[in-house]
């Protein structure tokens, strides 16, 4: 897919968001991020790799590639933005990121949304934890092709992995959510963030099952009737179930 129409679409994830109570406030004057012509073309390439590996394990329903750019693509990094909202300039991305380096994407299937958020900030230390061999073997892939570095395929259930190990968290498209997030909870570092990718009829569940977290306010993904991102925060102390 020729990166100009992947940035075009990509547009409304990477535009401001207007200030939401306990969310990062936009700032005066503002402008969307632009990808680089790097990181454009690691998409691309991403892109045709999935289409090629979809044909024969299934990795995501989606085929249209426009869809994965924005069903996949724009949702992950509009996650990323929110994470690391200092960790990125219109020219290139920053090699400050301070907080919230050590990232875990649980579940990582076809990669969303941990290898976009490595796209946007590339230097956090990401783990991609996924139990399918066949799905792991098409993450390495990817991350070797597109020459991602710091990225550690963990290719083991998540509850096998050291508790307390990381700053955050992702989760996105999971199944059995109840049962799942006491083990994403678990892997959390003492102050880390928690970042759902989810359906809107999902929030009762999460907030029944982790009442010990600090939620923010949903936070609408563009282009979604339903969509939202969920940031939470550890309260500083190490989470048991």
């Amino acid at each position: 897919m020729h990166p100009a129409r992947i940035a075009e679409l990509l547009q409304p994830y990477l535009s401001p968001t207007p200030a939401l109570c306990h969310s990062e406030p936009a700032k005066a004057g503002e402008e969307p991020a632009v990808l680089s012509p790097t990181q454009l073309q690691h998409i691309s390439t991403y892109i045709d790799i999935l289409q090629h590996w979809n044909a024969r394990i299934n990795l995501t329903a989606i085929r249209n590639e426009e869809e994965i750019v924005t069903r996949h693509f724009g949702e992950s990094l509009f996650a990323a933005r929110h994470l690391f909202p200092g960790s990125f300039s219109a020219h290139s991305a920053s090699s400050a990121v301070k907080a919230f380096d050590s990232v875990a994407d649980l579940g990582a299937g076809a990669g969303f949304p941990g290898i976009p958020i490595k796209l946007w900030a590339p230097n956090i230390s990401l783990t991609l934890i996924e139990s399918n061999h066949k799905k792991a073997t098409f993450l390495r892939e990817v991350t070797r092709t597109i020459t991602l570095t710091n990225v550690n395929i963990q290719n083991v259930r998540a509850a096998t992995l050291p508790p307390a190990a990381f700053d955050v968290v992702t989760l996105r498209a999971i199944e059995h959510l109840a049962e799942v997030l006491p083990v994403a909870a678990r892997l959390l570092a003492p102050s880390g963030r928690l970042a759902l990718l989810i359906a809107s009829g999902q929030l009762g569940t999460i907030s029944s099952v982790l009442p010990q977290l600090s939620w923010d306010a949903p936070i609408p993904i563009p282009q979604s009737q339903s969509r939202l991102l969920l940031l939470g925060k550890n309260r500083g102390v190490d989470y048991k179930p």
